[in-house]
């Protein structure tokens, strides 16, 4: 015959353990899916890393709007860089040029 005693003694035994794993399946989840869970941490490098991609392509193109720049100031203006801009700015062209069209980019 089982005693009350028995079963409630042997519920003790179990619940702490239960307990214990339960937290640790709850900190464990959490430790992954979590707002600052594994998964969120790689996300977060993914995006650091395009976003630096991004910044390099920008500073190329920064880089290179300053060294056209540099060719249009008085101290060293380049005679050819200033003829293509006014070219550009005034659609002006010289009657023995030949102009071909090409798409929009």
């Amino acid at each position: 015959m089982v005693n009350k005693r028995d079963i409630s003694r042997k519920a003790r035994q179990v619940i702490g353990p239960l307990m214990g794993a339960a937290l640790m399946a709850y900190f464990s989840y959490h430790a992954v899916q979590g707002d600052r869970g594994l998964l969120a941490w790689w996300n977060l490098r993914y995006e650091i890393e395009k976003t630096d991609y991004e910044m390099e392509a920008v500073a190329a193109e920064k880089q290179a709007l300053e060294h056209r720049v540099s060719l249009l100031r008085p101290a060293s203006l380049d005679r050819d860089m200033l003829e293509e801009r006014a070219r550009l700015m005034l659609g002006a062209v010289h009657p023995d040029e030949l102009i071909v069209p090409t798409a929009a980019p």
